[in-house]
């Protein structure tokens, strides 16, 4: 069986360096917001060449952090794309906003720039691009926006630890970048955990106390907050894998490299990388018409694929329900019926590559 992602290789080869950390945090008994986590959002930080990381639960709440302590509630409206994990608009509505979607670039599937501006209103307070895939939205044309019409910019860089656009870091272009360190993720922890990245003093200073019961002095509480701090046994962890993260994700471009040169000129719409862009394939997503032939015969050769995502938000019901029938956003509603991402982690090898795409290849099209 060749799964979407093997954790088990990857905790053979560190798991020295793991478990020694796991044991050195065990010895010190200090289990929450303990020396890991305040490392961990040092070099965090340090990677970005920003000032501030501030570590948290999980993915989801590094968003619903970054909205809170740009001051987004009730009555407001965020911008984003309706093509991703539903998280991303989740958290809008637990606070009270209203997520507006908008339609993607059917090359990266991230938020399409041309189409957001049509869709801001005296309402809308911020853009939530999400970097999908691990492939960098187009940010440039998205923050020019963002301060033509004084909005925030909170990025969504769950997938996308380590990618760049125009050799910048994805997560520092905006006003706060959010990342998850779910277990898959191409920086993943062996549980929930997540950071948010951050310029501003103010804004790192709000989402650590709201990640602590809205507490900033022990006992003492100025806002209604969230328990929602980075475990320290997870930041111990992931302190141990974020110093090979580009060399993992330069694995994955590697990956990502074989798959195309032996999956090139079928009628397959490869993954594409736009210039100035570094892709870091958290997911290798292909569009083909025939989607469940293809999974089919895959799943008979013991091999794992997996449809991200299945159905686009405007057309989930939970958001159907809570704003009415929504527009047809026809890129987004194409791409979900034709996505189909197959495995993708560091160590695959050359020879199961060679096996899934012969599988692909033997496929009538």
């Amino acid at each position: 069986m060749i799964p979407m992602v093997d954790l088990k290789r990857q905790y053979a080869r560190l798991k020295s360096r793991i478990d020694k950390a796991l044991g050195e945090a065990l010895e010190q008994t200090q289990f929450i917001l303990g020396p890991n986590v305040g490392k961990l959002e040092e070099e965090v930080a340090a990677y970005h060449k920003l000032t501030h990381a501030v570590g948290c639960a999980n993915g989801t709440d590094a968003l619903l952090l970054a909205l809170r302590a740009c001051g987004i509630g009730p009555g407001d409206e965020v911008i984003t794309t309706p093509f991703t994990f539903i998280a991303t608009a989740e958290v809008a509505a637990q606070i009270g906003a209203r997520a507006v979607f908008v339609d993607i670039c059917p090359d990266t599937f991230n938020i399409d720039p041309d189409k957001i501006e049509a869709k801001i209103t005296p309402r809308t307070k911020a853009i939530v691009p999400v970097h999908l895939f691990g492939h960098p939205a187009d940010m440039d044309a998205i923050c020019a926006i963002a301060k033509k019409h004084g909005l925030f910019v909170i990025e969504d860089c769950a997938q996308a630890f380590g990618a760049t656009y125009r050799g910048q870091a994805v997560g520092t272009f905006g006003d706060t970048g959010c990342f998850s360190f779910f277990p898959s993720k191409n920086l993943g922890c062996y549980g929930d955990g997540g950071i948010v990245i951050t310029g501003s003093e103010p804004l790192a200073a709000k989402v650590k106390m709201l990640r602590n019961h809205g507490s900033a002095v022990r006992y003492y509480h100025s806002e209604v907050g969230y328990n929602s701090r980075l475990d320290e046994l997870q930041a111990a962890i992931l302190r141990v894998k974020l110093p090979e993260i580009d060399e993992a994700n330069d694995a994955r471009r590697a990956n990502a490299a074989a798959y195309c040169a032996a999956l090139a000129g079928g009628d397959i719409l490869l993954p594409s990388e736009r210039p100035d862009c570094r892709h870091v394939y958290h997911q290798f997503t292909l569009r083909v018409k025939n989607r469940q032939t293809v999974a089919d015969a895959l799943a008979a050769a013991g091999i794992a694929s997996a449809v991200y995502y299945p159905v686009p938000l405007h057309r989930q019901d939970v958001f159907v329900r809570m704003y009415g029938p929504q527009e047809s956003l026809p890129v987004a509603e194409a791409c979900a019926a034709e996505v189909l991402s197959l495995p993708m982690f560091p160590e695959l090898t050359p020879e199961e590559i060679r096996r899934i795409t012969d599988v692909i290849r033997n496929v009538r099209f």
